[in-house]
């Protein structure tokens, strides 16, 4: 798995900072925290962020705030054209002090996607009204909570159960299939899942179930096709989508192509 590098913040605009980067498929950028707020955005691919013992699914049509000295870790679930702003402390002190996932209405996205691409900017004037203009944007934002809890470390075959459901989340591989994978009986895993991650097995692999499928549906995948390789009839598969996030699929299809602006990006300057 290719690693990328955060950036280094420590130069640069007063008001902020900002980047546009592109990031092949299967990327990851190890915890990492910065002194500064962070917008985090990809105008295409999808994002599967950490923090903590959370994940968090982020496709284009939405974008995660990160307060100053939060870490975090990313991994691109496709390929990601990333557009990122980093707020100096003085604009976000009216703006939430946890981690949040929001939508990204048409102004944010132009805030957003201009100021990335224009990172070389110097003009102090425009800079500091740009900035504050998206830190007062971002206080409006719609948000839109969808987090995965994420196992400790406390039992090893929890980790495995969890690791095997992300790699393969299909509804083919039942619990049973599963538990006896991982050496541990389904009522023992029950108990842990109930435990560590306050649900039950089947609750947990729907929501891993709709961060493949964003993913897969942002590279273009046809919804039928989707459906079928997690195990559901096409309708069913529109319904529980439908039901969990409050959209048809067809809804986190790409409807942007990649930024030739972006620089590509392998194992420096990273989010």
């Amino acid at each position: 798995m290719p690693r990328a590098l955060p950036p280094d913040l420590h130069t640069g605009p007063e008001h902020g900072r900002s980047l546009a980067r592109h990031y092949p498929r299967g990327t990851r950028i190890d915890a990492h925290q910065h002194d500064w707020a962070q917008v985090l955005y990809a105008v295409a691919g999808v994002m599967w962020v950490e923090i903590g013992r959370e994940a968090l699914i982020v496709p284009p049509q939405r974008a995660v705030w990160l307060p100053p000295g939060t870490d975090h870790a990313i991994s691109m679930m496709s390929s990601v054209d990333m557009r990122n702003v980093y707020l100096h402390k003085r604009y976000v002190q009216h703006l939430s002090r946890r981690p949040d996932v929001f939508e990204v209405n048409g102004l944010l996205r132009e805030l957003i996607t201009t100021l990335a691409e224009r990172e070389a900017e110097r003009d102090e004037k425009y800079l500091q009204t740009a900035y504050r203009l998206a830190a007062m944007e971002l206080a409006h934002a719609r948000r839109h909570v969808q987090r995965i809890p994420l196992p400790g470390t406390s039992d090893r075959r929890l980790a495995m159960l969890c690791d095997a459901v992300v790699a393969n989340p299909s509804l083919d591989i039942g619990f049973d299939e599963h538990a006896a994978s991982v050496g541990a009986s389904s009522r023992t895993l029950s108990r842990l899942f109930q435990r560590e991650l306050g649900m039950g097995f089947a609750e947990w692999r729907r929501q891993v179930q709709l961060a493949v499928a964003i993913s897969w549906l942002a590279e273009g995948q046809a919804v039928s096709s989707v459906a079928r390789a997690l195990g559901y009839l096409p309708s069913s598969f529109s319904d529980m989508f439908r039901r969990e996030l409050g959209a048809p699929p067809t809804g986190f299809h790409p409807h942007q192509t990649l930024d030739a602006s972006s620089e590509d990006v392998t194992s420096s300057d990273a989010a």
